[in-house]
């Protein structure tokens, strides 16, 4: 296969992988040691995560059909793309821990749905609770009024039943 149509293989497949995902982070590796970019992907293998190191030509010839042009200009240096094709809030977590305690490695940008936004947007995604912790608080909510509901009908059968209860005993005596 020629050399065009390789490269041009591989810029479709990079323009998949961005369309799929959900949460895109651009990330500049530089000073991390072999060691320590290694330990990032291990923090980082959660199911439906991917770390890739993409060439930059390659990258902006993606986004570019993805319709990201603005976004294309702004690739330089060595990139590390945190790909999430289901969950955007466990990889940038994940990723601010790990630049917490590794000063090196640098948030750029990235893409929420297919909108850019900037690494405080994804410190945001970062800073919300885990889904889980989201899913109890809903439901606790939820289920707030539905109890407080019971508590109200159990007061007033509890009072009817005493009621009926002392008129027993006064027709009993």
């Amino acid at each position: 296969m020629p050399k065009m149509e390789e490269k041009q293989l591989i810029v479709e497949e990079i323009k998949q992988h961005l369309e799929q995902a959900m949460l895109v982070v651009f990330t500049d590796y530089r000073g991390l040691k072999v060691d320590e970019m290694t330990e990032l992907r291990n923090k980082l293998r959660i199911p439906g995560v991917e770390v890739k190191v993409l060439k930059n030509t390659m990258l902006r010839f993606a986004l570019e059909k993805n319709g990201n042009k603005d976004m294309a200009d702004l690739i330089n240096g060595p990139n590390a793309a945190i790909l999430s094709q289901n969950d955007p809030v466990t990889p940038a977590k994940v990723l601010f821990e790990f630049a917490k305690t590794h000063k090196n490695l640098e948030i750029k940008m990235g893409l929420l749905e297919g909108q850019v936004i900037p690494p405080e947007k994804i410190k945001n995604l970062a800073d919300l609770p885990s889904r889980e912790v989201l899913v109890a608080t809903v439901l606790g909510t939820m289920q707030a009024p539905i109890t407080s509901f019971v508590r109200v009908l159990n007061a007033n059968l509890t009072g009817l039943v005493r009621a009926l209860d002392q008129v027993r005993e006064q027709k009993a005596s």
